[in-house]
């Protein structure tokens, strides 16, 4: 064989092995590794997850003629009696308002959204009402410094946040159902019972006394000895 054949023949394939490298180094080993999908954490099972369970919640029926608001003042009727203080000259007054009212004083806004009170039976009482605050600014704008419900007996649960007025619950008026047909007063049950009773009497000290003083029968017949 010619060498310069042979010399040739062994360039070429040095020529498709470098070309077949440069590929794969560019092709392959230089691509970006494939990014791993993290596996997310199940959250753990509850009782909800169950079917067929209501997880401790407990459902009313309330349809047909059962209505837990019956007999008491609809919101509408209801009446607020709120306090509206200005510090800067120490003024105060009371607005008396129904939920949907407004009052304006001065530059200031006092709208009542509702009221509310919890029933006399409850072990814990609060008077509530929504109330909303709206003063007006110097470029004659309208600003709204507080919106929320506003305790009597809590006022530390929210308060109003304005440097110069402020507003507290006075008083909602509403009135609470007493009761169904067959609803008895604790009053009325104690009166009853204190009139009749029917727990068997314990014997008085006089009776008692006779009856230890009765001769009793001889257990054993009389000897006939003389």
């Amino acid at each position: 064989m010619n060498t310069r054949r042979v010399v040739g023949i062994a360039a070429a394939l040095a020529g498709v092995g470098a070309l077949g490298w440069a590929g794969y180094d560019h092709f392959v080993a230089r691509a970006p590794a494939p990014q791993q999908q993290t596996a997310t954490a199940e959250p753990p099972a509850t009782s909800l997850d169950d079917i067929g369970v209501s997880g401790g919640v407990e459902t009313v029926d309330v349809s047909g003629d059962a209505n837990p608001e019956a007999g008491t003042t609809p919101m509408k009727d209801r009446v607020a009696v709120l306090g509206l203080l200005n510090k800067r000259n120490g003024q105060a007054r009371d607005l008396k308002l129904k939920p949907g009212e407004a009052a304006r004083v001065g530059n200031v806004v006092v709208r009542l959204r509702a009221c509310e009170q919890t029933a006399p039976w409850e072990a814990e009482h609060y008077t509530g009402a929504f109330v909303q605050l709206d003063i007006e600014q110097s470029d004659k704008s309208w600003k709204r410094v507080h919106s929320g419900w506003l305790y009597k007996e809590r006022p530390y649960l929210n308060v109003v946040q304005d440097p110069v007025y402020d507003v507290w619950v006075k008083s909602c008026t509403m009135s609470f159902p007493t009761g169904g047909p067959d609803t008895v007063s604790a009053a009325a049950a104690a009166a009853s019972g204190a009139r009749r009773s029917s727990a068997p009497k314990s014997p008085t000290a006089g009776t008692a006394a006779t009856d230890d003083a009765a001769p009793s029968e001889p257990s054993a017949a009389p000897s006939n000895a003389t």
